[in-house]
């Protein structure tokens, strides 16, 4: 029913553009807006509205621009950014046209982030990398912690389209933790000379994310952890200094 595009942008985000059955699409977290400007001329594609997931700039600079190209654009987000948005911190699910999004408030990076959820596409914004989460800037571990458990029990057909292309570094980060990890080494080889390596699978990332693993006993025992909250908390710090 739905047709997925992703457009690289600035060094390393995605702006992703979620299509239907009539050439129109949904952008999530326009960074810049003359690389989607272009990319809609091109292919025929008739903007809707705009998903934000956070106020970091480099997920809401084009949006502007956009909105002055496209007068009629609809704008969501969370409360958090100081844009002319429609809102959205305790809805459940907002419907644009034949697209409806589940809607999930995942505090941890900054405090008001989002994701959306259309069967099967999550947009995870800067909540779920591949290999890989946020840094806790505004948040705490915990609440990151239980926004990546919330995410997990979508369904394993979950795509996974996050904000930055990441996995690399991040599975350079895993196998030099989990050396032994060989679902980590063979996914780590398999994109290796891949330049987008998403989206990912949620089943994918049950394997190969550590972040999503901290509550295997095998993994907690290995580092010497009675619990999920101080693996991850270990992973994390290790991670921001890795």
């Amino acid at each position: 029913m739905f047709h997925l595009h992703v457009i690289p942008a600035l060094k390393d985000n995605y702006i992703w553009l979620l299509e239907n059955s009539h050439n129109q699409v949904i952008i999530v977290d326009p960074s810049e807006a003359k690389p989607v400007i272009n990319y809609l001329n091109y292919h025929e594609l008739l903007p809707l509205a705009i998903l934000l997931t956070h106020h970091h700039i480099d997920h809401v600079g084009g949006v502007s621009e956009l909105k002055t190209k496209y007068p009629d654009i609809i704008i969501y987000g969370p409360r958090e950014i100081n844009l002319p948005i429609t809102y959205l911190t305790n809805q459940n699910e907002v419907s644009i046209g034949d697209f409806n999004f589940e809607v999930f408030h995942l505090p941890g990076h900054t405090l008001g982030h989002l994701a959306y959820y259309c069967h099967p596409y999550l947009f995870s914004g800067d909540t779920l990398f591949s290999a890989g989460c946020g840094r806790i800037f505004e948040g705490t571990y915990q609440q990151m912690l239980s926004s990546l458990k919330k995410l997990k029990q979508l369904p394993d057909d979950t795509l996974v389209c996050a904000g930055h292309e990441y996995t690399l570094a991040n599975l350079n980060f895993a196998k030099n933790v989990v050396p032994d990890d060989k679902e980590i080494m063979v996914y780590f080889n398999s994109i290796f000379n891949k330049s987008v390596t998403l989206p990912s699978t949620l089943n994918k990332e049950k394997q190969i994310n550590l972040f999503l693993r901290c509550e295997e006993k095998s993994l907690q025992d290995k580092f010497n952890f009675n619990d999920e909250l101080d693996l991850f908390v270990f992973f994390r710090s290790l991670k921001d200094n890795f």
